[in-house]
């Protein structure tokens, strides 16, 4: 369950500067915004090169190892938690729930426990310490705990502990919400999977309809699952009004155009049509940005790319809807904001240049290779 020799990982370097404080220190830099790169490097990260430990074969021993360790600390007398500091190091450690630690700390005094995962996840210089400190504040930490275990899940490998231990604690909901709104990549999926089983609140819902889809390809594993419990084909009314909510329909949507079996494609989810005439309708009477015109091509593309049954509409609805999509791309100042965007050399705009599909026509685009004459077409 350790490593085998010649692949454990190396002890902590003599720079021992606490996650928390790196955490805290960028978070200061940018408030409202997640940590560039979900915080790392890691200032233990020279200690956490090369091939790591062993994944023990059989799941049901993983937490095992550092689950004694804590009974053994917590069997002596009163000790300072700085013990624990590095004696979890070369050890495989989960980085989500898990049943062995959490039964470690509910086994020991809470008293004891507490102060000891409150140091660990504060004071801790090697991220399997802090990832075992955070572990027992998801099993008995309280209130108190929640600025350290939200801040400390600004770093993307702890996302999924914090958003564990925010759920059970009183007035965790709304530390989930601040953590949804500045952790990315991998982070933001273990939020938005805690948040979407809390969907009865009207606060969660809400973010939920407007803020769980940030544009990223990770987005693909909950916008069905954020679709379906927020009930969006029921909050299609509030489309009209608020041009937030009809932003990430539109990446949402797009996430679920093509999962690759990460998620629910809209193939499979029931109210597929519904959504998408809604969404074009809404669309059609906001201001052309960049991003508005990317994602609307894309859900164009898919529209004119897949068979009705993939396209999750029938063969009248898909016509239907790709006309809609096509006459808001076709509209004069949507051209000229794509131009802009084409030469400007933006991601979205240039791979839709090089990745659209032939059948797909768009006024600001040239030609797919091998078709016309490679200038922007002048008419649809």
């Amino acid at each position: 369950m350790s490593g085998t020799p010649g692949t454990a990982w190396p002890g902590p370097t003599t720079n021992k500067t606490p996650l928390f404080k790196h955490a805290l220190r960028l978070h200061r830099q940018n408030p409202d915004e997640p940590l560039w790169r979900g915080g790392r490097p890691y200032p233990d990260e020279a200690s956490h090169r090369g091939l790591g430990p062993e994944t023990p074969l059989d799941r049901h021993l993983i937490g095992i190892e550092p689950a004694s360790v804590l009974d053994a600390y917590f069997a002596r007398p009163p000790a300072h938690p700085r013990q624990l500091a590095d004696a979890f190091h070369g050890l495989y450690i989960p980085y989500h729930r898990n049943e062995h630690l959490s039964a470690a700390a509910l086994r020991a005094d809470g008293d004891l426990v507490r102060p000891t995962a409150r140091w660990l996840v504060r004071h801790g210089t090697d991220r399997c310490a802090v990832a075992v400190g955070l572990a027992m504040l998801a099993a008995v930490g309280t209130a108190e705990d929640i600025p350290l275990i939200r801040t400390i899940g600004l770093l993307e490998c702890f996302g999924a502990l914090a958003a564990d231990a925010l759920e059970r604690l009183p007035g965790g909901v709304d530390a989930l919400l601040w953590l949804g709104d500045r952790v990315t990549g991998w982070g933001r999926v273990d939020v938005v999977g805690n948040l979407c089983r809390l969907d009865d609140a009207p606060a969660v819902r809400r973010w939920l309809l407007r803020g769980a889809c940030e544009g990223h390809y990770l987005d693909r594993y909950f916008a069905g699952k954020v679709a379906t419990v927020a009930g969006l084909h029921e909050a299609l009314g509030e489309l009209a009004t608020d041009s937030v909510m009809v932003d990430h329909v539109g990446r949402l949507l797009h996430a679920m155009c093509d999962c690759l079996s990460m998620g629910t494609q809209l193939s499979h989810y029931p109210h597929t049509a519904v959504v998408l005439e809604a969404h074009v309708r809404a669309a059609s009477t906001l201001s052309p940005t960049v991003e508005r015109y990317f994602t609307n091509a894309l859900l164009a593309q898919h529209l004119t790319a897949k068979s009705p049954e993939d396209a999750g509409c029938t063969a009248e609805q898909q016509a239907a809807l790709r006309t809609s999509y096509l006459s808001l791309l076709d509209r004069d100042e949507w051209v000229r904001v794509a131009v802009e965007g084409l030469a400007a050399e933006h991601d979205g705009m240039r791979w839709l240049a090089d990745h659209r599909a032939p059948e797909l026509r768009l006024r600001a685009f040239p030609d797919p290779p091998g078709q016309g004459d490679g200038r922007p077409r002048t008419e649809q």
